[in-house]
């Protein structure tokens, strides 16, 4: 370890200097796009030569830094049976929002955490990684927020990709003192006060409690911009009993199940009561069109979405029964039939970010395209299922 007086500069504002029992902790507040940040990270790891360097990055997110070819690894198959679907494209869209303002910097996002590790493995001084696994955080974020809610932040995430307005100047000068993501959601904390706890509060105690346990009384630590505040008032504190509790992915709410069964149960129960009432031929006729109510939409969700011809079948076949059962949506049989028929070359992995900010991009990119089928073939088969359930129901009371 090392015994020399620590820290052995002055350093900028950005640099925080927290004492903790017989811990010092050096805590860099970096924007995720900025040439600066890159340059005050490689300086400080270089001149103080700490006994561990932590770095807000999860295991996920440093490979996806660290290895230019990760999209090889990407099973999308996986995914898809995992049902994180949903968390890959939130991913990808906030991934890319941030590429968006790098690229006018010049700057790729993240490449002040990639330079604190690559600085640190120079030295031969151990990482700590101390985020929180980002698909746990985007899982949480998803699940904390609303039905509506959750709609107004893919239209902020989408709006963002779209919005072609160059960045004045002096925005890019604001921008490079900030973390741009945190930045983004402190905005939206007004609306979205349960996403802005997920992605920054509780964060920020996951961060701070993981550079209290680093090993090593000398340590750097390199976060966003948006997160040094927080850790800094929380330093003090003792957290560690709620780890658990904020790294796990909460389950289904009882009232959530029983609102997820109660449809299929009145939809199967309604036709039974129908064929007791008016005989077997109105109840087929009734279940030919919960069939046909919401196999069609579904089929066109994967027609507008340009998906494969059997993805297309398969979501006018899927989807009347998977309306009747809350363990798998007919986006997500669509989706896998999609990739199976119609995977992403190489070239669209490489291009998503791009190809994310135009219309165009997203039925030309295979990946986007998949994410299209995914959301189309589940919204017309949610369509049906009303327009369907509607049906059955009044011709049973009428």
């Amino acid at each position: 370890m090392t015994t020399h007086a620590f820290p052995t500069h002055e350093y900028p504002s950005d640099v925080h200097q927290i004492n903790h029992e017989d811990k010092t902790v050096l805590l860099i507040g970096t924007a995720h796009i900025s040439q600066e940040s890159i340059d005050l990270v490689e300086q400080v790891i270089s001149q103080e030569s700490p006994d561990c360097v932590c770095i807000e990055l999860d295991d996920k997110r440093y490979e996806a830094l660290t290895k230019k070819k990760q999209w090889q690894e990407l099973d999308l198959k996986q995914i898809i049976k995992n049902k994180q679907l949903s968390t890959l494209m939130i991913n990808l869209l906030m991934a890319s929002y941030q590429k968006k303002l790098g690229a006018q910097l010049g700057v790729q996002p993240g490449a002040e955490l990639l330079a604190a590790a690559n600085s640190a493995k120079e030295k031969d001084i151990p990482i700590a990684l101390c985020d929180r696994d980002i698909r746990v955080t985007l899982r949480r974020a998803w699940k904390s927020t609303s039905f509506f809610k959750k709609g107004y932040l893919l239209a902020t995430l989408f709006g963002s990709l779209f919005d072609s307005t160059e960045i004045s100047e002096e925005k890019l000068a604001e921008l490079k003192q900030k973390d741009v993501l945190s930045e983004l959601m402190s905005e939206m904390g007004d609306v979205l006060p349960d996403v802005k706890k997920v992605l920054i509060d509780e964060r920020d105690i996951y961060l701070a409690e993981k550079i209290k346990s680093a090993a090593g009384k000398q340590v750097v630590a390199v976060v966003g911009a948006g997160h040094v505040e927080g850790i800094i008032s929380l330093f003090q504190e003792d957290h560690s009993d709620k780890l658990e509790t904020i790294s796990t992915i909460p389950p289904i709410s009882k009232m959530w199940k029983f609102a997820g069964w109660s449809i299929p149960i009145i939809i199967i129960g309604s036709l039974f009561a129908i064929g007791f009432q008016k005989g077997a031929a109105v109840a087929g006729a009734n279940l030919l069109y919960w069939i046909v109510a919401n196999g069609i939409p579904s089929a066109l969700g994967g027609i507008l979405a340009l998906a494969h011809p059997l993805t297309i079948i398969t979501a006018f076949l899927a989807a009347p029964i998977t309306s009747l059962t809350p363990v798998i949506g007919a986006g997500y049989v669509a989706a896998f039939v999609q990739v199976m028929n119609c995977p992403p070359v190489v070239k669209e992995f490489e291009t998503v970010s791009e190809d994310m900010g135009s219309i165009k991009g997203w039925w030309r990119n295979k990946l986007l395209r998949l994410f299209l089928v995914f959301l189309f073939t589940g919204l017309g088969s949610a369509i049906g299922t009303y327009v369907g359930g509607y049906e059955i129901v009044k011709n049973l009371i009428g």
